[in-house]
Order: structure tokens, then sequence, then C-alpha cells
């Protein structure tokens, strides 16, 4: 069972020309309003790639917080443990331009009140703990030390990354995801090489797999005893807003049914890869089917 601890926001899409710089506005045609959040989103991503999943997180009590969480429920993801709150439901607000590059700003709303002690009647050493960033730091901490405690299985997507406190904890958890940004990012915390492979290679220790998603150029992986570099398909790029969370949920699914390590990470590719050619970001996770045959 793979329990998601993570942000569950409706999100708002709009298609431009190109993206925004600094102070400039520009005009879109219209938008469309998808369920999102990187907890949700992976959490969708999971169960479509196979996997029986429980959400763990939080919504407000507005008119948003309905849509957000329909497309988890539609595709049989777990909701009982998901929170109702006196807040507002989390919002993302979009940009995705022709080439398929977008730009995100998030308002937390009650992501930012979700509780790590929420997870306590959830976890054993058969479960598989999967997290992402947008909660409160501290609570991912204490998601870490709980989900260790319990024995379950630990798989971090530190995105965004945290402060220096929270992201020290990156080499505590079973599986490390990180972009090529966000390894940079974190490699300047945890005083490492900022290029991908020599992070990779730095950061794997005590059997801890690391992963760098690098887009079009696929993904160098290591577990500190091999190492994976796997190449992404060509496809027609039309919206790259869901791929990072679909590879999340696919590698998770994946490592929670006890597939090699090869085989999961090949799978995590083709579900990020599929992703991609759908607006979205859960509208845009593939089926369990569709994975396997790209990933062969």
């Amino acid at each position: 069972m793979i329990t998601v601890f993570g942000s569950i926001n409706l999100d708002l899409v709009v298609a431009v020309r190109k993206l925004p710089g600094p102070g400039e506005t520009v005009i879109g045609r219209d938008h469309q309003a998808f369920a999102g959040g990187k907890g949700a989103n992976q959490a969708l991503a999971a169960r479509r790639a196979g996997a029986p999943v429980r959400m763990i997180g939080a919504v407000g009590s507005d008119p948003f917080a309905a849509p957000a969480l329909a497309g988890l429920q539609d595709a049989g993801v777990e909701l009982g443990a998901v929170r109702s709150l006196e807040s507002s439901t989390g919002l993302a607000f979009i940009g995705v331009e022709a080439s398929g590059e977008n730009q995100i700003i998030v308002a937390s709303g009650a992501n930012a009140q979700v509780d790590a002690d929420w997870l306590k009647p959830f976890l054993s050493a058969h479960d598989t703990l999967l997290m992402q960033g947008e909660v409160p730091e501290e609570e991912l901490i204490e998601a870490i030390r709980l989900g260790r405690q319990a024995g379950a299985k630990l798989i971090w997507n530190p995105a965004p990354i945290p402060g220096a406190q929270c992201a020290r904890r990156a080499t505590d958890v079973d599986v490390l995801v990180v972009n090529e940004g966000e390894a940079a990012e974190l490699a300047v915390i945890l005083d490492l090489p900022t290029d991908p492979k020599e992070f990779v290679d730095a950061c794997c220790r005590n059997g801890l797999l690391v992963v760098v998603t690098m887009g079009g150029n696929g993904v160098y992986a290591s577990n500190g005893q091999q190492q994976f570099r796997l190449k992404a398909p060509v496809i027609d790029v039309r919206d790259t807003t869901g791929a990072g969370d679909a590879f999340c949920g696919a590698l998770a699914a994946a490592i929670d049914r006890g597939e090699e390590t090869e085989t999961a990470l090949k799978q995590a590719v083709a579900a990020g890869s599929l992703a991609c050619t759908a607006t979205g970001a859960q509208s845009s996770a593939p089926d369990a089917a569709d994975i396997q045959r790209l990933a062969l």
C-alpha cells in the first residue's frame, strides 16, 4: 500500500504564447481548472500505475474542495484520511507556453495545516510512504521520522526544495527523486557537487537510491552499487506540467510491488514521458497498460 503525505490543490491553467518575465503581463485566451497538488498528483499517478493508494492531506471548506478531490475519488484513491479544514483549498496558478514549458505559483491554503500525526494509524513495515514538498517543513521532518520508525519504505520528491533543516533529511529516506534544478539547490545545502551525475554519485550511500530527472535527456540514478542511465523516448510534447509527478507516482507503484530498480526506473520514465503528451497534471497521468507498453 502506498500512503501519500502531501498537498491537494485545484490548478488553474492558462495557455500563453510565452511565459511572462519579471514585471511583464501576457494574455491567454482562456483558462481550464484541473485537480492538482503534488501530493494528489502523485497519488493519482501511482493509482493509475496499478498500486493501492491512500491520501493523507487536507482541503478547505470552500467550493474548490470537491473538484480538487474528484479525480482521486474517481481513480479509487482512498480518501478517508483527508481532512476538511476551516480554511481555503490550495490553489495553483499555472502558465503553459506553446513549447510545453510551464510556470507555477501556489497558494497553500489548507496544505499549510497538514499534520504528520495524521499518518500514525496508517504506517507499517508493509507501506510505502511517498512525500513531496508543498506542506510544512516541520511536518515533513516528522513524517520521515514516523515512517522510519514504522519500517515503511520512504520515497521523497522534495519539490520545491525546503529550507536547510528539512533538506538535510534527504539522505534519511530510501529513494530521493529530484530534477536537475532541485539537485543543484540541494547540492548547495548538502555541500555536494552541483553537476547532476556528480551529485547522484556523492549523495547515494547506505543503500539510498538517488534519482535525477533531466527532462528530454532522461534519468541518471544510483544506489551506490549500481548506476542507471536511461534515455527518454521521443514524444510529441504538449504540456510538461504533470511529468515529474507521473514519474514519481509510477516509480512508487513499481517499488511498492517489488520491481527491480532498473525496471521501476524504466516504468517511471515511460509514465513521465506519456504525461507530457496531454494537458493537466492529473488528467495526463497514464494508466498501467500504456506505461508497460512504452517501458518495454
